[in-house]
């Protein structure tokens, strides 16, 4: 396991946050939103960090011919989800290696924590082997690194 990130629960720690409106298909028959659809959330949020960082994803794919992999994934559970419910899942880059690094994610509806999250990420070529981050990467990282 790579995990060394614990998500804090305090918003402020993050410098980034991407607002989600949920949708009545991602309900279970609970009447709440299925944990499955978490995974999209931080994914999406993972692609709206990239772009606010000023390296849009398709960017990254098709000019630095990178991807970046989800090798890992924790998702803590905390409250309910709702169907209509608008998530602010603030992110933070965490620990970097020449070919890794970590995100991690605070969940929360109106302001209150509904899941936090980990990501580790490797840095892959079009063949799918292993490689190292672009240059830019740890220097953006910094202003994305949460407090």
């Amino acid at each position: 396991m790579r995990l060394s990130l614990h998500p804090s629960l305090r918003m402020g720690d993050y410098p980034f946050t991407h607002r989600i409106r949920t949708r009545f298909a991602e309900t279970d028959a609970m009447g709440v939103i299925h944990h499955s659809a978490f995974v999209p959330y931080l994914e999406e949020a993972r692609a709206a960090l990239l772009e606010w960082l000023g390296h849009p994803y398709e960017h990254v794919r098709n000019e630095d011919g990178v991807d970046f992999s989800v090798v890992e994934l924790y998702v803590r559970y905390r409250l309910s989800v709702r169907f209509g419910d608008e998530v602010d899942v603030s992110v933070a880059v965490g620990r970097l290696s020449g070919a890794t690094f970590e995100v991690a994610y605070l969940l929360t509806v109106d302001g209150e924590s509904r899941a936090t999250a980990v990501t580790v990420h490797g840095s892959v070529n079009a063949a799918g082997r292993a490689t190292r981050l672009p240059p830019w990467f740890a220097q953006v990282a910094a202003r994305a690194a949460g407090g």
